[in-house]
């Protein structure tokens, strides 16, 4: 859903107000993962989107997403990736490619503009994190109480229905009294003897 969600910033980002939809160029969605999503071996996933009634049959809306796998086993990659991908997982620099990422990362973080605004997205991916957590606690204990309520109230019913039972009244009376399925309430009574 990431992925839906950058394609639709991006195609927003790209176009005017008042502007035709035909005018949206080519995207591309790339991911950079030191993981295998799909546990496929891949080195590269390519996704577009194509007919489930024909699997040949691609929408031609000229939106690609792809996720670099780089642990990968198998596939066909340019050197250049290869290294890439070697730089990525082991900070190595192989090839004239990858120097120059390096040398762009260290220039970056020289650089105490992007290293503020860097500092600036973290803290607030951060508060992001923090804020997504507190509703997560709060809807967890909302969900507990509500659980609890539940349980409290299933337990009050059972110690009415056992009241009820030393009265001597009828186990359909007792469900009725108690909103007990009469099944339970036979349990119950046959507990009780």
């Amino acid at each position: 859903k990431r992925s839906r969600y950058y394609q639709a910033l991006l195609d927003i980002d790209l176009l005017q107000k008042g502007q035709p939809y035909d005018l949206l160029p080519p995207t591309f969605i790339i991911f950079i993962c030191v993981f295998d999503f799909f546990e496929q071996g891949n080195y590269v996933y390519t996704f577009k989107k194509c007919c489930l009634e024909n699997l040949e049959l691609e929408l031609p809306d000229e939106a690609t997403t792809m996720i670099l796998n780089t642990k990968g086993t198998h596939g066909d990659i340019s050197k250049d990736i290869k290294s890439f991908y070697d730089y990525v997982n082991n900070h190595i620099v192989t090839t004239d490619f990858t120097k120059q990422i390096d040398d762009e990362i260290s220039y970056l973080k020289l650089d105490t503009k992007v290293r503020r605004e860097f500092m600036l997205m973290e803290a607030r991916l951060l508060d992001e994190r923090r804020e997504g957590e507190a509703v997560g606690i709060a809807k967890g204990k909302e969900i507990g109480l509500v659980e609890g309520e539940a349980i409290g109230l299933a337990k009050e019913k059972l110690a009415t229905a056992k009241r009820l039972f030393s009265m001597g009244l009828s186990v359909q009376d007792i469900a009725k009294a108690t909103s007990l399925p009469i099944e339970q309430v036979e349990a119950l009574q046959a507990e009780q003897t």
